[in-house]
């Protein structure tokens, strides 16, 4: 199955995110023996201890809700932090940064699911971050774009009108804030059971675990 996920994002020019959370070490050493390099975790202890054991050249995404706690345990390596749901986690990843004398790339994750146990931010909310970023640039910081997660249904007329909605986000904020950044380009939705429907919609980062791993227990 990895190689025709693999297939499939090098087809659509989309990034595949291999999610090895909860996964051991040896089960991400064979993938990055068949040449992946983007891994997800969404727990970073579980990050910490797997890349003091893996090679260097993996890329590290944080893809899990992040504590302003945690951040400098991952602020070294991690490649991408996909979930920034606020100001202040943004303002912490910036000041570890600086104290890592290296940039961070993150996502903004905005709440496009009819579940209200999933965590993102509303338009709105969303806005009032780019603005306060414009009159205080925090450049250690690089905004890569935004992620978001659909309901989970077995609608797929739903799931496909929330990522086009998160794509529509992605155009208005990139319209209006980024037009001439160009680091901010990535969406960063779509998972085992959705993925063809967000990159239908405008994906360029796919998250994938169970359909590469196996079902968690």
């Amino acid at each position: 199955m990895y190689n025709d996920l693999k297939a499939f994002a090098e087809n659509h020019n989309v990034t595949l995110v291999a999610v090895s959370k909860t996964k051991p070490v040896e089960a991400i050493r064979a993938l990055y023996d068949l040449g992946q390099r983007d891994f997800g975790e969404n727990k970073v202890q579980e990050m910490v201890e797997k890349q003091s054991q893996l090679p260097a050249d993996i890329r590290w995404h944080l893809i899990g809700h992040l504590q302003k706690n945690k951040v400098k345990y991952i602020a070294p390596f991690v490649a991408m932090i996909h979930a920034v749901d606020s100001l202040e986690l943004l303002t912490t990843i910036q000041n570890q940064a600086i104290k890592n004398n290296r940039q961070i790339p993150v996502l903004i994750q905005f709440h496009i699911a009819d579940e209200t146990t999933k965590f993102g931010l509303s338009y709105d909310e969303a806005e009032a971050i780019f603005e306060e970023i414009q009159k205080n640039p925090m450049p250690e910081l690089i905004i890569a774009g935004v992620m978001g997660m659909a309901t989970f249904t077995e609608d797929k007329a739903q799931i496909k009108a929330e990522f086009q909605q998160l794509k529509k986000y992605f155009d208005t904020i990139k319209a209006k804030y980024f037009a001439n950044d160009p680091e901010f380009i990535h969406i960063s939705m779509g998972m085992s059971g959705d993925y063809p429907i967000a990159v239908e919609a405008g994906a360029t980062m796919i998250r994938i675990g169970s359909a590469i791993f196996g079902f968690r227990d």
